[in-house]
Order: C-alpha cells, then structure tokens, then sequence
C-alpha cells in the first residue's frame, strides 16, 4: 500500500472509531463477447478477456472507508474465503488495504465466491456466479465470534451488513449493533429485500442503502410501470413512503446511476446529481458511494452532505476499469472535484485541505 493520504478527519474526535462489517468476499473476471445477440444455450461464441479486476461489496465498502479514514479508524470485515488461489490474493489485498483481518478465514475445501462477468458490445450482458462458496458457510455462529470486537467499540461503531452471505448472518451482525449501541448500516439485493422487512431487519437498522431497483423492489414496484421521464424519483420517493412506515426513524440512501442519487434525512428527500465523469465502468460504483457516506458519517457531515461526498467517491471510481479505483485517496479526490467541477458543499471541500477542522455535526 503506498504512503495513505486519508481525508482530514479527526478520528479520535469523532463520534465513530470502528466499522465491523459482514459481507461478500469474493472476485471475478469480464468477458466481452463478439456481437450483440443474446448467447444461445448451445452457442458457442467468441471474444475476449478484459482487463478488469472485479471484487465484492464487503471488500469494496472497507476498502474505500479504510482508504478515505486512514489508520486511525479501525474497519474489521467479517467473511470467508476459499482455501484457493483468489481467496489467499484476496485476503493479502485486504492486509494491504490496512483492514484488521481476524475474522476473515479460510474455509477449507471451499472456494472462493466468484463471478464470470460476460459483457456485449453495447454494454448490456449478464454473469455467472458460484453459488456454493465460502461466502455462503458466513451464519449467525461465526458472526457471533466478533462479539468482543463490538464490546470493545460499544456505542463507538457502526454495524455495516452488506449482500453475497446469507441474511441471517447480517440480521445477527445487525442486532450485535443493536446490542452495542452501534450505528446500523444494511443494503439488500433486490430479490432478498422483501424477506428482509418480513424478518424485521429494518428495527435494527439506522441507515437503508439501496440502488434505484432495489428501492422498486422494496416498494412493490415494477419500474416498466413508471414514467420514464421520472421513474427513478417516483420509485425513491414511493420507497421511503413506504419504509418509513416500517421504521419511522429509518433514515434512506438511495442510488440511479446517471439519474444521481436521493437521500433521506427523516426530514427532507434530497437530490443530488451524478457528478461528470469520464465512464469506463460503472460496476462497484453504488458500493463506493456507500463508503463515501460512511466516511461522511464519521466526519461529522449530515446526510445529505456524506451524500455529496459518496457521490463524489462514486464519480471517481466509475473512471477505473476495476471495481475497487485504488487511486482513490484525499489527493486525487480534490484533483477530481476541481476538474469536474463537482457542486460540492464547504464542508465536504474542508475534508480535502491540509489543515484539519474540527466536526461539530453528527448523527444521532
């Protein structure tokens, strides 16, 4: 890892010290295919391996966190890999990172989540991922292993649960952060978000983040049904509608790519647009917004305010083929903000300048 450039944020000063956190630890490899057609069941079909290094959202949100909060904030992933080659290049990437890796194992004669990523000339395509790795053995049991980690940071850290491992391991990660006094982050895919409100994940959540189809998915949308001249901002605004009266304390970020984001502060449904970029790949890009918030959380900002900042987090990385952009620090954020011209508020700029301010703003 080369010399870290975090952004200027007192950790020792912040209501946060720690994020544990429980996910998908896994990678993948982009396929470009020759022609637009839909691949036949029998077909057999040319292309090409691209030059993309794919990684799951548990490791792309630490990373990021880790990257943007410097050494001075501890971020403790939970999760399995495979006792292969990915898992062990995996599990070196993350040490790198400066991520403390005690819960992190090797799950013998298991291996490693992985997705083969299959892309078309006009940018659509789909992937084919393993559905029997490591990532699935994550339970409540080996969460629970974790517990003196929350003892340790009580009423100090925030809980993050994220997909790609079972739901009753983040419920478990969730209540441990209840337990705690943490603050509690949740994201759900889209077809598991609704067995997710039925088992009462929302009571022990304090931040929902979720992209524009997830939000449908939670409202009981279809989005073919909605304007396409606003579908995104009717499917944000019906899905805090209606979670709010699942938790009306439950405060909502969510993501629509080229359309911006939305965020909810318990007050006011915010907008803010994607800022200009230079699009290589937009995957990873929602998991790095949500790291922007995070970090923005720990800083001291509002919502909306962290919204800014992941936005931004998510302009840069959607320049990097890969879906963690490890060029990604204080410095080149600043750089990136400057050259884009990024709309972003003052006290999301102070985090860039080399003199630290004191935060006076936080959640509660």
């Amino acid at each position: 890892m080369g010399e870290p450039s975090p952004l200027q944020v007192d950790v020792s000063a912040s209501r946060y010290q720690a994020m544990i956190g429980v996910g998908g630890i896994g990678s993948g490899t982009f396929f470009a295919l020759s022609g637009n057609h839909t691949l036949g069941r029998e077909e057999s079909r040319g292309g090409r391996f691209l030059d993309r290094r794919d990684y799951c959202k548990l490791h792309i949100v630490s990373h990021y966190v880790k990257t943007l909060l410097g050494p001075d904030f501890c971020t403790i992933p939970i999760g399995l890999v495979g006792d292969d080659e990915v898992g062990r290049r995996l599990v070196d990437e993350m040490v790198d990172a400066g991520l403390e890796m005690s819960y992190v194992k090797r799950s013998s004669g298991d291996q490693t989540l992985f997705s083969f990523c299959f892309v078309y000339p006009d940018a659509g395509g789909g992937n084919l991922t393993t559905d029997d790795s490591a990532c699935g053995k994550v339970d409540a049991v080996y969460v629970a292993l974790a517990e003196p980690e929350f003892a340790r940071y009580t009423a100090c850290g925030l809980a993050l649960a994220v997909p790609e491992v079972p739901l009753e391991a983040r419920e478990k990660l969730l209540q441990l952060g209840t337990q705690y006094g943490f603050y509690r982050v949740a994201s759900f895919a889209a077809e598991e978000v609704s067995a997710a409100i039925d088992m009462g994940m929302l009571q022990h959540t304090d931040l929902l983040a979720l992209n524009v189809d997830e939000a449908a998915a939670a409202a009981g949308l279809s989005l073919d049904t909605l304007p396409e001249s606003n579908y995104a901002f009717e499917a944000a605004k019906t899905a805090v509608e209606g979670l709010r009266g699942k938790n009306p304390d439950l405060l909502i970020s969510i993501t629509a790519g080229k359309n911006g984001s939305w965020s909810w502060d318990g007050e006011e449904l915010v907008h803010v647009p994607a800022f200009q970029a230079e699009v290589v790949s937009t995957a990873g890009a929602g998991d790095a917004h949500l790291a922007g918030i995070i970090a923005g959380l720990v800083a001291g900002l509002t919502l909306p305010q962290a919204q800014e900042l992941g936005t931004l987090v998510a302009a840069h990385s959607v320049t990097s083929p890969h879906t963690i952009d490890k060029r990604i620090n204080r410095r080149t954020l600043q750089s990136f903000a400057d050259k884009s011209q990024a709309p972003i508020c003052d006290v999301v700029k102070n985090l860039f300048v080399s003199q630290r301010v004191q935060r006076t703003s936080f959640l509660p």
